[in-house]
């Protein structure tokens, strides 16, 4: 058996291992979901029959019921919940701001500064931690496992929405559709620069850099890098600055901070990509100083994940959510649209 699991995994699917796996010609033929149970300690039946419903188990590239034997030289390729750390995440009582739910999952808006899910360096104080709070005290429901279900993140500094699946059904969907790419997000950006174009896509491999891990980088040869599409759109020019709406066709991590600064429009204050220093304007003392002043009320890259569609795992319902831009961020675009003002 040949397997591999995940590297570097994109942003929406860092909760789920990637198999591979290639049965040997002495395997006697069973049932998939047998043979998948038995080769994953962690993957129990049920878990592996739901992913085989959804589609996410597929045989030489094509997909099969539970009941198919599997036959000498089979390739079979499927995403998998990854196994849970012994360790029980600490319930926090933090506030939540939840802007849908029923009993199959919700939305909920993440504040800038706070991390979606511990981690070394932040065992505490995430979104974990108040989703685990908030579900102690709900009523048992069917597959419920006693934790929030995480389908994908977003960087701690960035703010918006995020859905989270309440029950393995849910999951097993939502993760299909982030796998098929049919979720539909959209980002508000505020780059340095002026784009040539109104709008355009960027189709560039992105993945751990060389030198840090910690930074995602283009790779336009070989297979160091992992398939990244964003589309961008102008929303408003504002001399040395542009907002941006920003939409998904893929997630790796930090897919729109490496496409942009990639393109020569980093973030504004994206300190991890090179956005925190002046990339364009005068060199006046006064608006350095500016600068510095946008810098202060946006501490952060100038990133927002404003919508979010997707259809609902149960009843099939398209959903559509919309999260406001914050506080911080429309400061600084106030401030650079009266800086225009008053530079013409």
């Amino acid at each position: 058996m040949t397997e591999i699991t995940n590297e570097e995994l994109p942003e929406e699917e860092s909760f789920f291992d990637h198999h591979e796996l290639t049965v040997d010609p002495g395997q006697s033929s069973i049932r998939i979901d047998k043979f998948i149970t038995d080769k994953l300690a962690y993957a129990t039946r049920n878990k592996v029959q739901q992913s085989i419903t959804s589609g996410i188990v597929q045989v030489n590239g094509e997909v099969v019921k539970a009941n198919y034997k599997i036959k000498a030289g089979d390739l079979i390729t499927f995403a998998m919940e990854k196994s849970r750390k012994e360790t029980e995440v600490v319930a926090e009582d933090l506030p939540l701001d939840i802007r849908y739910e029923d009993d199959h999952l919700m939305v909920v808006y993440k504040p800038a500064g706070m991390v979606v899910h511990p981690a070394h360096g932040n065992w505490t104080g995430t979104l974990v931690n108040a989703l685990a709070y908030y579900f102690k005290n709900l009523p048992e429901l069917p597959g419920n496992s006693g934790r929030p279900g995480l389908v994908h993140r977003i960087d701690k500094d960035t703010s918006g929405l995020l859905v989270i699946a309440k029950s393995e059904r849910a999951m097993t969907h939502l993760a299909k559709q982030f796998f098929d790419h049919s979720i539909s997000r959209s980002y508000v950006a505020l780059v340095w620069g002026e784009p040539s174009d109104e709008e355009g896509t960027i189709n560039v491999p992105i993945g751990r850099g060389v030198k840090d891990r910690k930074v995602m980088q283009a790779y336009l040869e070989g297979d160091a890098g992992k398939s990244a599409i964003t589309h961008w759109k102008v929303i408003k020019r504002l001399r040395y600055v542009t907002l941006l709406s920003c939409e998904l066709e893929t997630g790796r991590t930090h897919q729109i901070r490496a496409h942009m600064k990639y393109i020569g429009h980093p973030l504004f204050n994206d300190a991890m990509y090179g956005g925190d220093q002046i990339r364009k304007g005068t060199q006046y003392s006064k608006y350095k100083s500016y600068i510095q002043n946008c810098f202060q009320i946006l501490p952060r890259q100038a990133l927002h994940a404003k919508s979010l569609g997707f259809i609902h795992p149960i009843s099939g319902e398209e959903l559509y959510f919309e999260g406001e831009i914050p506080e911080d961020m429309l400061t600084v675009i106030e401030k650079w649209e009266n800086y225009v003002k008053f530079e013409k």
